[in-house]
């Protein structure tokens, strides 16, 4: 749009035209979540030990695809407890959590990584889940293989990869993580852009009581408050 009103305005010098321009908006939309339930049924019933890693480090550190199939091994730092995710959208790096069964899974990973195509590559240097001649998967691959995977679970929801980022971000705000780290582990620039999490955050909204209670003096059962359970 503003490509056209700059030729409008000073390529054609046609303001009539410029005044005549606005904007549609588009439809606002909340992003789809899977509960955790409904997600420990999908790792559960991921085929492999590579797609269980791969799966759970896309929940519970919120990545990508492309920040999944991307990581290299010099990339998990375990005395920080972190994970590094370099140059991702936006040719942003950022660090997120590492979850503390990723640590085992991981192990056992290594254990039964292929490493005939990329022996002779610094093991820092090599990617987590190799793929074709020692490189990395694409992102398709992993979409295609979560699609799958929730499928055998039972999962009828039009879900996708990116579902499972969505569902970190709406746990952690569900749990009362403050909604600023919540954009710094997600890498948002924009504040809003994380806050729309708390349009889907059901455990959340489920909790707040209407002010027609307080005329009638109803109380409504409430879910169980302060329960820590990993996401």
């Amino acid at each position: 749009m503003t490509g056209v009103k700059f030729l409008f305005r000073v390529t054609m010098r046609r303001h009539d035209l410029v005044a005549e321009l606005f904007h549609l908006k588009e439809p606002v939309k909340v992003p789809l979540v899977l509960s955790k339930k409904e997600i420990k049924r999908i790792l559960a019933m991921a085929p492999s030990l590579k797609a269980r890693v791969m799966l759970s480090l896309a929940y519970g550190c919120g990545m990508r695809a492309g920040e999944v199939v991307r990581l290299k091994v010099g990339d998990i730092d375990g005395a920080q407890g972190i994970i590094r995710i370099v140059q991702s959208k936006g040719r942003k790096d950022r660090n997120v959590m590492r979850p503390k069964d990723i640590l085992d899974l991981l192990r056992e990973w290594w254990k039964e990584r292929p490493t005939d195509q990329d022996k002779d590559v610094p093991a820092p240097e090599r990617v987590l889940f190799p793929g074709y001649c020692g490189k990395h998967l694409s992102a398709r691959q992993i979409s295609r293989l979560f699609k799958e995977t929730a499928g055998e679970a039972g999962i009828t929801k039009p879900v996708t990869l990116h579902t499972l980022r969505h569902s970190f971000a709406t746990h952690l705000l569900e749990r009362g993580v403050d909604i600023r780290i919540i954009q710094a582990l997600l890498g948002h620039t924009k504040l809003t852009t994380t806050a729309r999490y708390a349009s889907v955050a059901t455990g959340m909204i489920s909790a707040v009581d209407s002010p027609l209670d307080d005329l009638t003096g109803a109380k409504r059962k409430k879910g169980k408050k302060g329960k820590k359970g990993a996401s």
